[in-house]
């Protein structure tokens, strides 16, 4: 055979393995259509579409870092300098429906106290439908009324309790009138065993929160009364806020049914825990806050109670850039009755998203 004939020979060969494959040719599968995210701004800013779903999601949180010097709430707790570490994830949901949006708020929480061990706790968990809330929030007696002033420690005298389960309904008029009225959870909470030692082991009733409010312009007026099942005594709050365009202030007074008693809406903070110490008959809370620039802030609370504590808070919030807060922070407690007193300080260091 020579060179020529072998050469022909290949090339043919070659050409039918190259018929044969090409026969059986892959063909690309087409690619799936992407879904991008959507944003979703019916529910305000930051929700987006869940891909493949017509729920809106948001996510948010925190991570915060303070160091803290002695104990505004209690003069015996001295424990020096003190530095404490916190995160949080808050997760919301809203998805349109014939009744309204309905809507979910889970808010997890993990807290490094000081070389201790993390702790980890379900700070919020509900489920909103139509002006209902059922689950884990905090009382009505703080969220309707509003919190006390722009401090970190505006609870030093009991302003009420914080989480707990309830079945709330909120009412808005549209015209300012705003009402609510919840059933809460006697078994969880601030108090919850009872605050003067009333055994609730066999107790079943909620307790029951119930308020009012309306806002006109820079006016507005709030009252709200709660009322402790286990207890069988409650207490009032009213207060009143006002936006003076070059600062904003707020009072609020609060009334316990029964002065001689601690109960869930009028109960005692820090020394008040070892020694009964609460309101007395009654409380009054006022501040103000100024703001200096878009990035700076001055604050300022007092409290005083019928049992004669004195408590005096003052702080400075500046965010040298969007979403990032430092907080410097001073207070002083007195307790005339024990003839105690504390200065206390705070440096927070806070980033939000």
């Amino acid at each position: 055979m020579n060179i020529k004939s072998l050469l022909l020979g290949s090339a043919a060969a070659l050409a039918a393995v190259s018929g044969a494959h090409a026969a059986d040719a892959v063909v690309a599968a087409e690619p799936e259509p992407l879904e991008y995210v959507r944003i979703c701004d019916a529910y305000g800013a930051g929700y987006f579409f869940i891909p493949g779903t017509e729920t809106c999601l948001k996510i948010g949180g925190k991570v915060r870092t303070e160091g803290q010097w002695y104990d505004p709430y209690n003069p015996n707790s001295r424990f020096g300098t003190k530095w404490h570490t916190r995160a949080e994830l808050r997760l919301e949901t809203a998805t349109d429906t014939e009744y309204g949006p309905l809507k979910t708020n889970t808010e997890l929480r993990w807290d490094w106290n000081d070389g201790s061990a993390t702790s980890t706790n379900l700070l919020h968990a509900s489920i909103s439908l139509g002006g209902f809330t059922v689950g884990k929030e905090d009382s009505q007696f703080n969220v309707f009324t509003g919190y006390a002033g722009d401090v970190i420690n505006d609870d030093v005298v009991y302003d009420g309790p914080y989480e707990l389960n309830q079945i709330t309904y909120n009412y808005d008029a549209g015209n300012g009138f705003t009402a609510v009225i919840s059933l809460e959870d006697s078994n969880s909470g601030t108090g919850a065993t009872g605050s003067n030692g009333e055994d609730s082991s066999d107790h079943y009733a909620p307790d029951v929160v119930a308020g009012a409010g309306f806002k006109s312009g820079a006016w507005g007026f709030k009252v709200v009364g709660g009322y402790d099942s286990i207890v069988e005594e409650g207490a009032i709050k009213a207060r009143v806020d006002a936006d003076f365009g070059g600062f904003s202030a707020f009072l609020m007074g609060g009334w316990n049914t029964d002065g001689d008693k601690l109960n869930k809406y009028a109960g005692a903070n820090g020394a008040g825990d070892a020694t009964g110490i609460g309101w007395g008959d009654w409380a009054v809370w006022g501040g103000v806050g100024v703001p200096v620039n878009e990035k700076l802030k001055w604050n300022l609370q007092l409290a005083y109670t019928d049992s004669k504590i004195f408590a005096a808070t003052t702080n400075v919030k500046w965010n040298p850039v969007k979403n990032l807060l430092i907080e410097p922070e001073v207070s002083y407690t007195n307790w005339d009755s024990i003839n105690q007193d504390q200065w206390a300080g705070i440096l927070r260091f806070e980033r939000t998203f």
